[in-house]
C-alpha cells in the first residue's frame, strides 16, 4: 500500500512491516487488522510503502524500488492531495505543483507498468475533508479523483472513492473534528477510509468466503 502522508502515517521506515505499530496508526494499519483477524488462515502480508508528503512524481521515482522489486500480488495507490494541495497552500512555489494533466499521464503510467505483474490494483481517490463541493480546493481534488477513476475503468482496476466515503461522515461531524487542516484524518477518518477500501476488494464482514 503506496501513498503520500495519509497512508504513511508514521510507519516504520524503510521497512513498513512488522511488530507492533510498524505499518502506522493509519488506514493501513486498520485495513491490516481487519485482515489478519477476520481471515488469519490467509496470512495476509501487508506492507506500507506511504512517504509523507510525496506526490505522484515521488511515486514514480521510487517505483522501481519500493513497489515492483518487491513482487507484491496487490497494489493499492493513495496519491493526488499534495499534488493538489501545494496548488493552494504554496502558490507561488509553481515547481512544486503537479497539474492535472502530468498527475494523470504518471498515474497511468505506474499502472500500465505494474498490471501485468500482479493479481490487482486498487487505485483510491484523493480527498479533501469538506462537505462543500464548490470549496476551490474541493472541488479540484474532485478533479483529480475523476482522473482516478477513469484509469481505474480504463485499466480494470478495483477504484476505491475516499471523498464519497467521506460524505455521510460529513453530515454529522463538523470537518475540523476529523481533521484539523481537512487533510490529515483522526481515527474516525482513518476508518472510514479502511471501511471504504474493504468494501471495494470485497471484504465479507462476518468472514464468508
Amino acid at each position: 500500500m503506496i501513498g503520500d502522508s495519509i497512508t504513511d502515517c508514521g510507519r516504520k521506515k524503510p521497512e513498513g512491516e512488522g511488530r507492533n505499530d510498524s505499518l502506522g496508526t493509519g488506514y493501513v494499519s486498520l485495513v491490516d487488522g481487519f485482515l489478519q483477524a477476520v481471515y488469519p488462515e490467509l496470512h495476509v502480508r501487508v506492507m506500507n510503502k506511504g512517504l509523507s508528503g510525496n506526490n505522484v512524481r515521488d511515486l514514480q521515482a521510487r517505483w522501481q524500488e519500493d513497489v515492483l522489486d518487491l513482487k507484491p500480488d496487490w497494489v493499492s495507490v493513495l496519491i493526488g492531495i499534495n499534488d493538489v494541495w501545494r496548488q493552494y497552500d504554496l502558490p507561488q512555489i509553481v515547481e512544486r505543483h503537479v497539474l492535472i494533466e502530468e498527475y494523470e499521464a504518471k498515474l497511468r503510467d505506474l499502472v500500465v507498468r505494474t498490471k501485468p505483474g500482479v493479481k490487482g490494483l486498487v487505485l483510491m481517490t484523493p480527498f479533501y475533508i469538506e462537505p462543500n463541493p464548490e470549496d476551490k480546493m474541493r472541488a479540484a481534488m474532485d478533479r483529480y479523483g475523476a482522473v482516478v477513476k477513469a484509469i481505474a475503468e480504463e485499466q480494470g482496476t478495483i477504484f476505491v472513492d475516499t471523498q464519497q466515503a467521506f460524505e455521510p461522515v460529513l453530515e454529522h461531524i463538523y470537518p475540523a473534528a476529523l481533521a484539523w487542516d481537512r487533510v490529515h484524518p483522526n481515527t474516525t477518518g482513518h476508518m472510514t477510509l479502511a471501511r471504504a477500501f474493504l468494501n471495494a476488494i470485497g471484504f465479507a464482514w462476518n468472514g464468508a468466503k
